[in-house]
């Protein structure tokens, strides 16, 4: 199988989850790997993709440092987090990839919908491939339960974080 590893300046991995009930807020990770081993047909493709949590961004000095204390990731005990695909079905340009995902020493199956771009050659005769990863987990499962309540009712954080990844991956030589 060909092995492609993640092109960083070209891609990126980000989530969005609901703010004060009513707003979505959204963050991304700006150090991480992913590889993927496969030839023709993307349902035989193995991915892993590993992200360092200390390098949680949602534009807010504060509120990233809050993410990164053991209210919520405890990047000191827990410095990644990582997925690993373990089935993916589908054809064409639509597949759903399951694997297990890990997020404070929780693993967890979740799923993915992946919209498959295809191949092509870049201007310095790279191949690339482009994969856009959408999904949705719900960050008390993975340990992720710090909130607080509102004064209006409902709650700061809410428990649904949306994935979305825009990955262009370039084939090893």
């Amino acid at each position: 199988m060909k092995k492609w590893t993640i092109d960083p300046s070209h891609s990126e991995i980000g989530f969005r989850v609901k703010h004060m009930m009513f707003t979505n807020v959204k963050g991304q990770f700006d150090d991480y790997t992913a590889t993927i081993d496969f030839d023709n047909d993307l349902k035989d493709a193995h991915l892993q993709f590993e992200a360092k949590i200390n390098s949680i961004s949602t534009r807010n000095a504060d509120r990233d440092n809050h993410l990164r204390s053991a209210d919520f990731f405890d990047v000191e005990q827990y410095p990644t987090l990582n997925f690993k695909s373990t089935h993916i079905e589908g054809n064409g340009n639509e597949y759903e990839i399951t694997g297990d995902l890990t997020i404070k020493g929780v693993t967890k199956p979740i799923k993915l919908h992946a919209e498959f771009s295809g191949l092509m050659t870049d201007p310095w005769g790279n191949t690339k491939v482009g994969l856009n990863l959408d999904g949705k987990i719900n960050r008390k499962d993975f340990g992720l339960t710090y909130n607080a309540a509102l004064e209006t009712g409902g709650v700061l954080v809410g428990e649904d974080v949306k994935l979305n990844a825009e990955i262009q991956l370039i084939e090893e030589k």
